[in-house]
């Protein structure tokens, strides 16, 4: 039997994942179904994934199923049918990466939460199967040519700022349980136009629209697949493609382009930008833009003070950084980016 849990060090598993040489293939899937027992779902599942080798991050819960992984080409139809044998997975869409060199991941984790999507939502009533109407990239072109639509992007603000659909409302909060009543307020004067949420592969606008019909609202549509989706089909049947600039994704690619458009700007020097990147300074790991420039200049660090403790012996790093940890949050999702750097932090202690 497999074990549950992966055993091997993060370090080794990286290199071996750089030492295969067949193509990988990065999918993105989720589905929202009722599950008795995720615990027990979840071990059977990680069976099932581990035996094909897949590797990614899953998340089970009562509510459904949300994952992001990679899967050895030569096992793709395999792992199809191992999803497709569970009854409400049964011919899921598998959103395939935009851009993709196989390298996302390196080790399988399969985690238990309470909700595959955090909503902070508490109402008894609220009904997740009462949900919008789904669209595709066709209808959502020809919905947006229409003045009585109003676009909502439901992603963070790092997300937003890198690549969104022209004319989409950004929804300015830090999280999305913070998003959902911010933005049935931002739209309570609308109630009477179209209302078209996105995200990246469609997980939150799915939810978002059922919490605006259950906030009363009546013509509320969500895009399906997400933005993932729909830049594949839009390729696909030569549509007009609305979305300009990247698509954030959770991976060690931290995004993947979707048009040449660049449209955000460097977090250091302000030239034109948007490759994203964590500091390299390991007690810090602040996720910011960063231009190839910078890069250099800084050695891949968001400040002058992180480069200093960066270019120190690892020793010295360490003792440094001891118990400065606890605070730092790897994805900063504040739309209000710029705080003091950890750097500057441990060198004022």
């Amino acid at each position: 039997m497999a074990a549950l849990h992966n055993r091997v060090s993060q370090k080794e598993l990286k290199e071996r994942l750089y030492q295969e040489t067949g193509p990988r293939t990065t999918i993105s899937f989720y589905q929202y179904f009722f599950i008795e027992d995720p615990q027990k779902f979840r071990d059977e599942l990680y069976r099932s994934l581990h035996a094909l080798n897949v590797f990614g991050r899953v998340y089970v819960a009562g509510e459904g199923i949300n994952a992001q992984i990679s899967v050895p080409g030569s096992n793709f139809e395999l792992l199809k049918n191992c999803l497709y044998a569970i009854r409400p997975l049964n011919n899921l869409r598998l959103n395939i990466a935009v851009e993709d060199d196989g390298k996302s991941f390196w080790v399988l984790k399969i985690k238990v939460r309470e909700k595959i999507v955090a909503d902070g939502i508490t109402d008894p009533l609220f009904d997740m199967s009462r949900k919008g109407k789904y669209v595709d990239a066709v209808q959502f072109n020809t919905l947006t040519e229409d003045p009585a639509t109003v676009v909502v992007d439901m992603r963070n603000h790092y997300e937003y700022e890198v690549g969104h659909f022209r004319n989409a409302i950004e929804v300015p909060s830090d999280t999305f349980r913070e998003q959902l009543p911010m933005s049935a307020d931002m739209l309570n004067s609308q109630k009477d136009k179209n209302i078209i949420m996105y995200c990246t592969g469609g997980i939150r606008c799915e939810k978002a629209s059922a919490y605006l019909l259950h906030k009363g609202f009546k013509n509320v549509f969500h895009l399906e697949g997400g933005i993932i989706n729909y830049a594949k089909q839009a390729k696909e049947k030569k549509l007009e493609n609305k979305f300009i600039g990247k698509n954030f994704v959770f991976d060690d690619r931290l995004g993947e382009r979707v048009t040449e458009d660049v449209i955000a700007k460097c977090h250091q020097c302000g030239k034109p930008a948007d490759t994203h990147t964590n500091c390299k300074n390991d007690a810090c790991h602040l996720l910011f833009i960063q231009c190839d420039e910078c890069a250099r200049e800084f050695s891949g660090c968001c400040s002058a003070a992180c480069k200093e403790i960066y270019e120190m012996p690892e020793g010295e790093q360490k003792q440094l950084r001891k118990g400065k940890m606890n605070d730092i949050m790897i994805f900063n999702k504040s739309r209000h980016r710029l705080r003091p750097s950890l750097g500057d932090r441990l060198k004022d202690v």
